[in-house]
């Protein structure tokens, strides 16, 4: 497992960002939408000075008021866009993978339900020619997200088999409880291309330090230890989470 970490969970600037990547081995997953919203560095410079300090990068796609399943021509037009200037981006940078949200559809009408999961295929659809693995993440935190469970990822993947999965391991115990991990591990992990992990109490999405929170860790271990993928820390607690969640997982995976 190749594993890296998200300086905006860990609300670190890139300057501290690369020093604590390099120290510690890991790559850095990148917020694009960062990126569209503040002057940052381009993705050229951030990939001269991963090579220089031996830190690779995948890449979270944009997600912040984007809808790839949304029932409005214009608005899915324009985060159609967003992704495809993402998709340019990623490939300059040389992520090894980006990582998408799959969409909601606030309205909870059958007929809304149905037009969202064509909307969402045909933004998917444009994901063929990714210059990068692209993988779907699962969410189902909140009521307007449009996919839930395993089986309806898994139905959708089955129509893009050009892309793969991003198991949200935090997402998935808030949606299915302690198995929800392992339930979306054994029904998807054909799939399998990425991790995020991070813990929680269960009840909200608190990107807790790995150990922290209700994650059945001891039961994914034999899991991550045989996952030959990339993974990302999505942590809070600014270095020291990182450095927390990363003693927590060597301890894990080497006992």
């Amino acid at each position: 497992m190749r594993l890296g970490y998200s300086p905006f969970n860990a609300e670190l600037g890139y300057e501290e960002a690369f020093r604590l990547a390099a120290e510690l081995g890991l790559d850095l997953e990148v917020a694009y939408d960062l990126h569209e919203a503040l002057p940052l560095p381009g993705p050229k410079d951030l990939r001269a000075t991963g090579e220089a300090l031996g830190v690779g990068f995948t890449l979270h796609l944009p997600f912040v008021e984007l809808n790839p399943a949304s029932l409005i021509p214009s608005v899915r037009k324009l985060s159609q866009e967003r992704l495809l200037r993402a998709l340019e981006f990623g490939e300059a940078l040389g992520a090894r993978v980006g990582v998408l949200h799959t969409g909601q559809v606030p309205l909870r009408h059958p007929l809304a339900l149905a037009l969202a999961r064509e909307a969402l295929e045909e933004t998917l659809s444009l994901l063929a020619s990714s210059p990068f693995p692209v993988a779907l993440e699962n969410l189902a935190l909140e009521e307007a997200d449009l996919l839930r469970g395993p089986e309806e990822l898994k139905a959708l993947l089955s129509r893009f088999p050009g892309l793969g999965f991003c198991l949200d391991v935090g997402h998935a115990l808030v949606e299915l409880g302690p198995k929800g991990p392992l339930l979306y591990w054994e029904a998807l992990r054909e799939r399998l291309l990425h991790l995020h992990l991070h813990d929680n109490h269960g009840r909200r999405d608190d990107h807790l330090p790995v150990g922290a929170g209700s994650v059945p860790w001891e039961r994914l271990a034999p899991l991550l230890k045989g996952f030959s993928g990339t993974a990302a820390l999505e942590v809070s607690g600014r270095e020291e989470g990182v450095r927390g969640s990363v003693r927590r997982l060597q301890t894990l995976l080497t006992s």
